[in-house]
């Protein structure tokens, strides 16, 4: 990317971050779940990639594994989802925090480990890097639409909301994260097989050129 398009991925990265933190999210989403379902997959889904394009290179530079990444966020997702983890969130601007601020690291973690060898040079290097990539991202659509649709199949309500805020957030859940992580794999899974192809005919133009590089010298 270029230098005018990263920093707008930073602005639209700020201006997403500053509407779910100081907008108005709880007066326009009446349901609290809902709410906090919506907060979260800005952060996650939204703001953490567009943070990743801004500084793509920094960000990668620190990145771990992208499927450690992936692991990271299940874990950090999936734990602030249990009953008792949710209500200190719920409870205490503290801990709410706290909540926001892994949901946001554990985003980037992933984002940046998706997308950190597609600077790599050699086309074989890049088109490693993309597959991981894509493999990553789709592990983790693969458990956020698991977790939305657990909140979208309940019978009774969960974390102090009603039955349909709860289902409300998991439709948010799976609006939002489902396509953008999907999508996100396929693009990269698109370009794996590109610099796959690359690659190929750049070994099988090596390998002619040192086929005739033999016969010369045979002859």
């Amino acid at each position: 990317m270029t230098a005018p398009l990263n920093m707008a991925a930073g602005v639209a990265a700020a201006l997403l971050l500053a509407a779910v933190w100081a907008g108005p999210v709880d007066r326009l989403v009446a349901e609290p779940f809902a709410a906090h379902m919506l907060r979260h997959m800005t952060l996650v889904a939204l703001a953490a990639p567009l943070l990743v394009l801004a500084m793509p290179r920094a960000l990668a530079h620190h990145a771990p594994p992208v499927l450690a990444g992936a692991v990271i966020e299940f874990v950090v997702v999936w734990g602030w989802h249990l009953p008792g983890l949710h209500a200190l969130a719920r409870d205490s601007h503290g801990w709410m925090l706290l909540e926001q601020a892994m949901f946001l690291g554990a985003g980037v973690l992933v984002w940046a480990g998706a997308l950190a060898g597609l600077e790599d040079k050699a086309p074989t290097g890049r088109g490693g890097a993309a597959l991981a990539g894509a493999g990553g991202l789709l592990l983790t659509s693969m458990h956020m639409t698991l977790l939305g649709a657990l909140f979208i199949l309940a019978r009774a309500p969960l974390y102090g909301s009603s039955l349909e805020g709860l289902q409300l957030g998991g439709m948010l859940m799976l609006g939002i994260g489902t396509p953008v992580y999907l999508v996100g794999g396929l693009i990269l899974s698109a370009r794996a097989l590109g610099h796959g192809a690359a690659g190929s005919e750049l070994a099988s133009g090596e390998l002619a050129s040192g086929d005739l590089a033999g016969t010369d010298g045979r002859q």
